[in-house]
C-alpha cells in the first residue's frame, strides 16, 4: 500500500471520527429538491424504455425479488436467497409480525432464537431511506414499538453492530459472462455535531448545513437530547442512521474498492440466488479492514437502489447526475439479458401498486432515530 494511499485513508479515518471538523458544504445536487433530479432521469428512463422495449425492464434485474428490488420489496427476501456464505456475513437477525396478540414472551422467543441481545435495531421489513429504524435499548421500548408499528406487517430484529463506520457497496454482474465487480463505493457518516462548552445540541445543529435537517424531519427522533450542552471539544452522534433526509454525509470510497473487495463481494453475491445488480450496506471497523473483505452486511438493496455516492460534496453535478445515468442504464442492458434468459418484467401497473402501498406504510413507522 502506497505513501499517498495510506495518508488518504488516514484523512478519512480522521473525519470518521470527527466528521464535522471537515464537514464540507452540501453540493448542488445534494441542495437539489428531489423533483428536479427525477426530471432527467425520467427522461432518459423513457428513453431506455424504447430502446430496450420495456418501460419496467430493470424489475427483471434481481428475479427472486419482488420487482427487482426496484420498489416494494422486504429486507427479509434478500437474505432468503443467501446461501451459507452470505449468510454467515450478515448481521443476526429475525423477522416478527407485527400481531394484536404479540406478547413479551413471543419476542423474548424469537431474540433467544437468533441470539439477539439488547441493543438492538428495530426496522421494517419493507423499508425506505431509513424511515422507522430506531436502536432499541430494552424491552420495553421494543414492546413500544410493536405498538405503534402497522398491524400485521413484519418487523426486522437485527444485532446492533459496534463498528463506527458504515458503507455502501454497489455491485453487478454480467448474466452472460458471469462477471461481477463493484460498481460503486460510498462511505457514510452519520450526522454529529462538536460541542463548545456554551451552546446546546439544538442551538449547534442549527448552525450545522447538514445537522439541521434532522431538526426539520417529522419522522425522525434525534438519539439525545437536544438541550444537553455538550462539554468542548465532546462529539455527539445524533443518530443511529446516516441518510441525507437527517444530516447524514456520503462520500465517494470508489478508489478504495480493492480487488480483495472485489472478489469477497463477488463470492457473497453469487451465493445469492439470481441477485445480478444492487447495493449491500455494511459495517466495518476501519478502512483498512473494508479494503481488505472484513465487513458484516446489515442489509441488501436491489434495483432501486440508488448511486448516492453522486451526492459526495466534492463532485460536481454534472459528473454526480453521469453516476446516477450510468447506474440507469446498466439496470436495463442486465435486465434485457436477463429477459432473453426468460424473465418476465413486471406490470408497469402492479409497480405503481407496489410504490404506493410503501408510500402509504411509512407515514404510519414509529420515527427513526
Amino acid at each position: 500500500m502506497d505513501a499517498i494511499l495510506l495518508t488518504n485513508i488516514e484523512s478519512l479515518t480522521e473525519q470518521a471520527i470527527n466528521p464535522t471538523a471537515t464537514n464540507p458544504p452540501c453540493s448542488l445536487l445534494e441542495r437539489m429538491p428531489k423533483w428536479l433530479i427525477c426530471i432527467p432521469l425520467a427522461a432518459q428512463w423513457l428513453w431506455l424504455s424504447v430502446r430496450y422495449r420495456g418501460t419496467t425492464l430493470p424489475s427483471c434485474v434481481n428475479p427472486m425479488i419482488t420487482s427487482g428490488g426496484l420498489v416494494g420489496e422486504g429486507k427479509l427476501e434478500y437474505f432468503a436467497t443467501m446461501g451459507s456464505l452470505a449468510r454467515s456475513a450478515t448481521a443476526p437477525f429475525v423477522g416478527v409480525a407485527a400481531r394484536a396478540d404479540l406478547s413479551e414472551s413471543d419476542l423474548k422467543r424469537a431474540m433467544a432464537a437468533t441470539e439477539l441481545t439488547f441493543p438492538i435495531i428495530a426496522k421494517p421489513d419493507l423499508g425506505l431511506c431509513g424511515f422507522g429504524v430506531r436502536r432499541i435499548n430494552d424491552m420495553a421500548e421494543l414492546i413500544a414499538y410493536f405498538a405503534a408499528f402497522p398491524p400485521n406487517e413484519t418487523v426486522v430484529l437485527q444485532a446492533f453492530l459496534q463498528e463506527e463506520h458504515e458503507a455502501g457497496i454497489f455491485y453487478a454482474r454480467d448474466p452472460a459472462a458471469g462477471q461481477g465487480r463493484i460498481i460503486g463505493l460510498v462511505l457514510r457518516y452519520f450526522p454529529r455535531v462538536v460541542g463548545d462548552g456554551e451552546r446546546s445540541v439544538r442551538e449547534l445543529m442549527i448552525t450545522d448545513h447538514r445537522a439541521r435537517r434532522m431538526l426539520a424531519a417529522s419522522k425522525h427522533e434525534s438519539v439525545v437530547a437536544v438541550d444537553r450542552v455538550p462539554s468542548r471539544g465532546e462529539m455527539v452522534r445524533l443518530a443511529t442512521i446516516g441518510s441525507t433526509r437527517v444530516g447524514g454525509l456520503y462520500v465517494d470510497g470508489g478508489n478504495y474498492a480493492t480487488e480483495l473487495l472485489s472478489t469477497r463481494m463477488d463470492a457473497i453475491a453469487r451465493d445469492m440466488h439470481s441477485f445480478y445488480c444492487g447495493r449491500f450496506d455494511v459495517r466495518y471497523a476501519s478502512l483498512h479492514d473494508l479494503m481488505e473483505g472484513r465487513f458484516t452486511i446489515i442489509e441488501v438493496n436491489g434495483a432501486g437502489s440508488e448511486a448516492i455516492q453522486a451526492w459526495d460534496p466534492q463532485i460536481g453535478l454534472l459528473k454526480g447526475l453521469g453516476m446516477i445515468f450510468s447506474k440507469q442504464r446498466l439496470l436495463f442492458s442486465i435486465g434485457a439479458q436477463m429477459r432473453k434468459l426468460g424473465v418476465r418484467p413486471i406490470k408497469l401497473y402492479s409497480l405503481y401498486r407496489l410504490y404506493k402501498r410503501q408510500q402509504q406504510l411509512i407515514k404510519h413507522y414509529p420515527p427513526s432515530n
